[in-house]
């Protein structure tokens, strides 16, 4: 039979653990005290380089919201680093793996439950630092063109020339190939035009490239060109091309008016015509036979053969 512990033994025994616990402590209360201190010097560290980190990248990125969550996250991982530097100064280091583990498998189940938006903004981070386009910038891609209104960390709001909001995903704008028609600051006019074959090509290029050229919105005048672009069915089908600054004034649809009725005015001038659609018609089976000479061939034998 067990025998149970008097109430002296059991307060001996109790003295006895308490004092060793209290041992341990008083022993780990320097490391205690230096990981506090840690934590504390980390959770400074971390707001000032927080607001550091926040006025950089607002200078530097056109996103306000891209720039404050990136701001944050980094705020966070100098004071992760604090918390673990400081749990494994106190000999916690179990409890710093299991930390490190639990936070990569929430961190996993969180990618797979919003994988959606987890794209959407790992795609807006990544554009707001490689900067393809900023506000005001005229983009296209895909189905979509206009100017960029505003970028947050989702979706990119781009206003068309048709007066309408589209939100597009940012992953769209990061996978899809985009146009940019104002990084360069400069953009292509091309217009199209067909002049007669019975008229001078190179006559119609000099007068072309004159006129266009008058125009004080046109750049880099020595480009100014008109190429011969093929035979059309009626007509020597030609293309205009000239620069113009861009975004800029006048804008890009008057622009384009007025190189048409330039190129017209120029043709006029120069007593240069611009057919309508012409069609031959060939009667013969080996071809180069017209109407006429059919009906005069059939006529004619009918009418000696009455005489």
């Amino acid at each position: 039979m067990m025998n149970m512990p008097t109430v002296g033994e059991a307060e001996k025994l109790i003295e006895e653990k308490l004092g060793g616990w209290f041992d341990v402590v008083i022993s780990h209360i320097p490391n205690f005290i230096v990981a506090i201190v840690i934590a504390l010097v980390f959770s400074i560290l971390a707001r000032y380089a927080g607001k550091l980190m926040k006025n950089v990248l607002r200078r530097s990125l056109d996103s306000t919201q891209i720039a404050d969550l990136m701001a944050s996250i980094f705020k966070v991982i100098v004071l992760c680093i604090g918390l673990f530097i400081a749990l494994d100064f106190v000999g916690l280091k179990g409890t710093v793996t299991s930390l490190l583990a639990g936070a990569g498998i929430v961190g996993l189940a969180i990618g797979f439950a919003f994988q959606d938006m987890t794209e959407n903004l790992i795609a807006g981070i990544a554009m707001g630092i490689r900067k393809p386009f900023k506000a005001g910038d005229v983009i296209e891609t895909d189905d979509v063109f206009g100017s960029i209104h505003s970028i947050n960390l989702r979706n990119t709001l781009i206003e068309s020339f048709y007066g309408q909001l589209i939100l597009v995903p940012n992953k769209v704008l990061f996978r899809n190939i985009l146009k940019n028609y104002t990084t360069l600051g400069v953009r292509r006019i091309e217009v199209p035009v067909g002049i007669s074959y019975g008229d001078d090509i190179e006559k119609a290029k000099d007068v072309i490239v004159d006129k266009i050229n008058e125009f004080d919105f046109v750049i880099r005048k020595d480009e100014t060109a008109v190429y011969a672009e093929g035979f059309g069915d009626s007509s020597i089908n030609l293309l205009v091309w000239f620069w113009i600054k861009y975004p800029g004034e006048p804008d890009f649809m008057t622009v384009r008016h007025k190189g048409v009725v330039a190129v017209k005015q120029a043709l006029d001038e120069a007593d240069i015509s611009i057919p309508f659609p012409i069609r031959t018609l060939d009667f013969g089976i080996k071809g180069g036979e017209k109407l006429d000479a059919m009906i005069g061939d059939h006529v004619k034998p009918s009418s000696q053969g009455k005489g």
